[in-house]
């Protein structure tokens, strides 16, 4: 991975999905991993090593290196969007 992740940036669980929040924090306090801020959720931990890519003020997550909670969280980030809920 040659980008930075920066806050700010927008996440997503493949490339051409739809995003379902953004990066809050890299490295706090000096620690492998990112918050992020899910849409509907709140905030997660997510470790360094569920980075699957970054581009284009992006970053990408392998889903099957996410915590259970995180998966169900951005499973319905766009609920609030959507008629009827």
């Amino acid at each position: 991975m040659n980008e930075k992740i920066e806050v700010g940036f927008q996440t997503f669980l493949s490339d051409g999905d739809e995003e379902f929040g953004a990066v809050r924090a890299v490295a706090p306090a000096g620690r492998s991993e990112l918050v992020i801020y899910v849409e509907n959720a709140g905030e997660f931990t997510v470790p360094i090593e569920a980075v699957e890519s970054i581009h284009s003020g992006k970053v990408i997550f392998n889903c099957s290196k996410l915590d259970v909670r995180l998966r169900r969280a951005i499973g319905h980030a766009h609920d609030a969007e959507k008629p009827g809920f």
